[in-house]
């Protein structure tokens, strides 16, 4: 049985979606989970909907400032055993349309701040001999799709970094993976597709339906575990079979 006492997990993007389904787990196996939003303070909802031993950081990772920032703060926990790099966020425009100040922004958010996260939590995981990292790509990490332009080569780039990263860490028993959600039932998700648009897409899924939010952070779970004693390096595509059609 997964058993997370007396661990550390950091999940970035943890107030909604996939990282507050896998916050809710984590704490549930009983880790001290420290999780990230964009507010102030954390919701009063989110930590009745959590619960449990975690605490709340505030992280804006769309420039270098707040990137610098967060580090800073995260360098008061006493150890990273787990780190889930899952803030992300997208931008819909035709190749010859994008605005620098997007592809900026959508570039800092999914690669830059997972990768500085990454190079601080590598070196402070070799000290100690252990870790687990899980890079939270896409679906669109395999396919794409138009207007996708600059959210594929964001998380493109971020299966390149796990597999690198998972080479060099490997003798550390610092195993790093990447998992790649398919269509998946977020608030997210629900407020910009209308019913008939998500039944739609749900047909093109083998599957024939969404994920749940929890059933990603399940395969998250494992990953972080030290059940998982040999996966490293890999792009874990979780999309009811969805790139397989």
């Amino acid at each position: 049985m997964q058993n997370f006492n007396g661990q550390n997990v950091l999940i970035t993007g943890a107030t909604r979606g996939i990282g507050k389904a896998s916050a809710k787990l984590f704490i549930n196996k009983g880790a001290t989970v420290f999780v990230t939003g964009t507010t102030d303070k954390c919701p009063e909802v989110i930590k009745q909907e959590l619960g449990g031993e975690f605490e709340y950081i505030k992280a804006d990772f769309s420039d270098e400032s707040g990137i610098k920032d967060f580090l800073e703060r995260i360098d008061d926990i006493s150890n990273i055993d787990v780190c889930v790099n899952n803030a992300g966020i997208n931008r819909l425009y035709e190749i010859e349309s994008i605005p620098n100040e997007d592809y900026d922004e959508v570039l800092s958010v999914n690669l830059h701040a997972p990768f500085k996260i990454c190079r601080y939590v590598a070196k402070r995981m070799k000290s100690y001999e252990y870790g687990r990292v899980i890079n939270v790509a896409s679906i669109w990490s395999v396919i794409s799709k138009p207007k996708r332009t600059i959210y594929t080569i964001s998380k493109n780039a971020l299966i390149g970094l796990t597999k690198t990263m998972a080479i060099e860490l490997a003798p550390y028993d610092i195993m790093v993976n990447a998992i790649s959600p398919g269509f998946t039932m977020t608030e997210l998700t629900k407020s910009t597709l209308s019913n008939n648009e998500i039944e739609e897409l749900a047909t093109q899924i083998p599957i024939n339906r969404f994920a749940s939010p929890k059933e990603i952070g399940k395969v998250i779970l494992f990953l972080a575990s030290k059940d998982n004693t040999y996966m490293t390096g890999q792009n874990i595509v979780v999309d009811g079979g969805f790139t397989n059609v």
